[in-house]
């Protein structure tokens, strides 16, 4: 178990005799340090003046003999049994030393790590303790650093309810026998400076527990790992040079919710299976900016040991996934794709973690990021367990985990998953499974209380970032600021919307009168919240079908109700998110093993008209959308939407309009029938003498039918004349 550090010489000079043998250990103190056990191994190893003299101590198992070397002199330690050696050296105070330690492969020289002071400030301890310290991640873990003048890595780690903790990793050959961690008092933190241990270093902490038992834990803090399945953390440091000041600075100039905001969202793994993170980078910016979106989204990047989790089981929170790369990797990526115009948002899992025994379950031998209450603890859908969101350690490791993403990797928003499940105490819990909250409801205030300072922190830290909530409920103020009681976040996926709207698409055509309202009720509350209208990956797996097969018909029918559905979407308030494979109305489900089904688009497929008009549509929508403030300006105000026909049932035909801030409108006309409707008449405001059509789902390019209307449209005593395709959405604006 040879503890190496490179950086020193091999030892050399004169032999020393020490001047005596050190006084024995307690036998007490002694057997708490040789298992692990003791809160302060720096008081019994290093060096430590005692009458007139300097004793020094170490720990080397496995070493076959042990000098310290003071000054070019070596000075032999005795042994003391148990991989101890120690001397007495005639000195007036305690020397800088190195320690000469021969293995069976060598002997090498190396500081001792117990002659150093803490590499933790006071002000960290103190910010841990009372839970706010904002980057939690440059106190805990694994820091390489320059400490005292010596290179090594700082190792700390929160683990109040242990006995002892010890660093182990491949340079101890996975025994931490040798690097027992000091507590530092009532925070509940433990550290040790190990001297030349530097990038790339695997590690876990071996931790012994208040009951007795001795385990390796990952550290909660790495902000990296082994690709799985290993689990071992890596100390590391970016070295990344970013190149997006431009976009950092600019990215909040418009307030999200008056802005164009249109997601492509990626699972990066299967996106193209195979690419790296720097692979990626040459392909998914170009692709992204082509078809016009002004966003994407990243299903969760953070380390989770089963692929097919999709990341939503996370383990380690701090570390990107080291299947496609390292942070640096990833930290490219996202530059690059800042650098083509478009922003990057996350998808982050506050909500629970996984029970695997070398993560955070039971950290430190006791329930510690999760509730001590077992009924509290489980998740009773996901097999997995919730964090202890009244325990302010807890609430201080995810909110700076949140800014963390922000800050290090210069994420634009994150999208919190499944905040519902945190909301509500009985959430998938029957009657004598929960017990309500002070007040007698069945709201989770903590998790409450934590959201709100999630919010508040990154909106202060990191300007220009949105937060999006995945809520599945009515629950009142998600999007309202937190200083009027809401919980802050900066926009909502509106489940509503895509449930009911998608359930309007599945029926037939000569059904769908009788589901009118299932297209109209979004407007009643649409301006409740700041909405975001997702087609996520959830809504094209597991039997739900791809958007394009959920619709009914024949495979001409599909598509053509595909591409109106579209043209709806994005012409409704609200923000526009859309997973990959349906911007090219790919007919399976999305499979994580192979990705999107991109030979659709090959021509030699006859792809034209099918596949690549419906990409093409996409691509024009975006266009548009980007370009057109109508769409986008007012998404949240009621007075940039008004009915023209909304309670035309028998016809499966949707007509209003958007306005901008200067009044500019834009009229979207959509007929779910597959007729033609000719002579159509709608009201139209009599101030604008005629409207040109922009854009119909039905064209030709797009694989339609091309019924169009070709000739401006003239206003008529408050009427226009359309001829309505079939299973089409059309956009008309005045004629300028």
């Amino acid at each position: 178990m040879a503890l190496r550090d490179t950086s020193l010489p091999e030892s050399s000079g004169p032999l020393v005799a020490p001047s005596g043998a050190a006084p024995a250990l307690d036998p007490a103190e002694r057997e708490r340090l040789l298992s692990g056990r003791h809160h302060d191994p720096h008081a019994l190893l290093g060096a430590h003046p005692v009458d007139g003299a300097v004793v020094i101590r170490a720990l080397r198992p496995y070493a076959r003999s042990v000098h310290v070397v003071v000054g070019g002199q070596r000075h032999a330690l005795t042994s003391e049994g148990d991989g101890l050696f120690s001397a007495v050296l005639p000195l007036d105070a305690v020397p800088e030393y190195t320690l000469a330690v021969a293995y069976a492969d060598g002997e090498h020289e190396t500081a001792d790590p117990y002659r150093f002071l803490p590499a933790l400030g006071e002000l960290d301890l103190h910010l841990i303790r009372e839970g706010r310290h904002e980057q939690l991640w440059k106190a805990l873990g694994a820091e390489p650093m320059t400490h005292q003048g010596v290179t090594g890595t700082r190792f700390t780690v929160w683990a109040p309810n242990a006995q002892g903790v010890r660093v182990a990793g491949e340079f101890t050959c996975w025994d931490g026998t040798a690097l027992p961690m000091r507590s530092m008092g009532s925070s509940g933190v433990w550290e040790l400076f190990v001297p030349g241990i530097g990038e790339g270093a695997r590690y876990k902490f071996e931790i012994t527990s208040r009951h007795g038992g001795r385990f390796l834990k990952a550290d909660p803090m790495a902000r990296r790992t082994e690709a799985p399945p290993a689990t071992a953390s890596v100390v590391t440091a970016s070295h990344y040079e970013w190149g997006d000041a431009d976009w950092m600075a600019h990215r909040g100039d418009v307030p999200v919710h008056e802005a164009p905001f249109s997601v492509y969202e990626v699972h990066l793994g299967s996106w193209r299976p195979g690419l790296t993170y720097r692979q990626l980078a040459e392909q998914l910016p170009e692709y992204v900016r082509h078809l016009g979106f002004t966003h994407v989204e990243f299903m969760p990047l953070a380390e989770h040991p089963f692929g097919p989790s999709w990341g939503y089981q996370v383990t380690g929170f701090y570390a990107p996934t080291a299947r496609l790369g390292t942070p640096d990797d990833l930290r490219y990526l996202i530059d690059s794709l800042h650098r083509a115009g478009i922003g990057v948002i996350m998808d982050w899992v506050p909500a629970h973690f996984p029970k695997d025994d070398w993560a955070l379950a039971r950290f430190d031998g006791d329930p510690l990021y999760e509730p001590g209450d077992s009924r509290r603890a489980e998740h009773p859908d996901w097999g997995t367990y919730e964090f202890d969101f009244g325990r302010v350690e807890v609430r201080n490791f995810l909110v700076a985990n949140a800014v963390y993403w922000c800050e290090e990797f210069h994420i634009d928003g994150l999208r919190v998953d499944a905040v519902a499940s945190m909301l509500y105490l009985d959430y998938s819990r029957d009657s004598g499974q929960w017990t309500p909250n002070v007040h007698g409801g069945r709201e989770d205030l903590d998790a409450m209380a934590f959201l709100q300072e999630m919010n508040a922190t990154v909106y202060r830290r990191a300007p220009g970032v949105v937060t999006i909530a995945e809520e599945s409920t009515a629950w009142g103020g998600v999007t309202r600021p937190t200083d009027s009681g809401g919980l802050g976040f900066g926009l909502k996926w509106n489940m509503g919307w895509m449930h009911d709207s998608l359930g309007y698409m599945s029926h037939e055509p000569v059904h769908r009168k009788y589901h009118h309202n299932e297209m109209t009720f979004s407007m009643v509350y649409a301006y409740s919240e700041n909405y975001v209208l997702p087609i996520s990956h959830d809504e094209v797996v597991h039997g739900k079908q791809a958007l394009v097969s959920k619709m009914p018909g024949d495979w001409w029918q599909r598509r053509a109700d595909h591409r109106a559905y579209l043209g709806f979407m994005w012409a409704h308030p609200g923000k526009q998110l859309l997973f990959m494979g349906q911007e090219f109305a790919q007919g399976s489900e999305w499979s994580q093993e192979h990705g999107p089904d991109w030979w659709l688009l090959d021509p030699g497929y006859g792809a034209e008209a099918d596949h690549r008009g419906v990409r093409d549509l996409v691509r024009d929508l975006n266009g548009i959308y980007r370009s057109t403030p109508t769409l986008w300006q007012r998404d949240t105000e009621p007075g940039g939407f008004q009915w023209v026909l909304g309670d035309a049932a028998d016809d499966n035909v949707f007509a209003f309009l958007r306005y901008a801030t200067d009044g500019t409108p834009l009229l979207s006309v959509s007929n779910f029938s597959p007729v033609v409707r000719h002579d159509y008449r709608l009201w139209a405001p009599d101030r604008i003498p005629a409207w040109r059509e922009i854009l119909n789902t039905d064209a030709a390019r797009y694989g339609g039918s091309d019924v169009i209307n070709p000739d401006d449209v003239k206003v008529e005593e408050e009427r226009i004349t359309l001829t309505l395709p079939p299973l089409a959405t059309v956009w008309l604006t005045p004629l300028q």
